[in-house]
């Protein structure tokens, strides 16, 4: 039963070394994300960019700051996932490509989100405490993004 035991656990220890080679693409950009992206086209206060870089930026732009487990596979491999599909729904760099439309959309869909405490996503807080939004911050995000939505809609 010992020496089973002890193959299964060196097989496993293999199998996770083996992944270990795959190490999908970061997102970084190496100076080559737009400079125009939303809080430059906005021109979002100081603190409206703090809590952005914080809380947003990670997930919904072309630059991530990776912690030190990220390096380690399966978790590189998740966080990749999360991360693509964070920049699929909303990528904070490219929105001066968005179409008008589509940025009244977004602009609509992120303060619900946060509203409705569904953005940062508890996963991602739960690793990164410093991306939680207090109440104070939902509120200056919240009227910031309506003062924004406002100008919007009036053009």
């Amino acid at each position: 039963m010992k020496k089973v035991i002890k193959k299964i656990l060196l097989i496993g220890f293999i199998l996770f070394l083996l992944i270990q080679i795959y190490q999908p693409a970061r997102n970084i950009d190496k100076g080559q994300a737009p400079s125009d992206g939303f809080a430059n086209f906005y021109n979002a206060p100081q603190q409206i960019q703090k809590i952005l870089q914080n809380s947003c930026y990670d997930c919904h732009s072309n630059n991530t700051s990776y912690p030190a487990y990220s390096y380690i596979q399966p978790a590189r491999y998740l966080m990749e996932k999360h991360i693509k599909g964070g920049k699929e729904e909303l990528n904070f760099n490219e929105w001066k490509n968005y179409s008008t439309r589509k940025q009244r959309n977004k602009l609509n869909g992120i303060i619900e989100q946060i509203e409705d405490d569904k953005m940062p996503l508890d996963s991602y807080t739960l690793l990164h405490k410093n991306a939680k939004l207090s109440a104070k911050q939902k509120n200056e995000m919240v009227n910031w993004l309506s003062v924004i939505q406002k100008q919007q809609n009036d053009r």
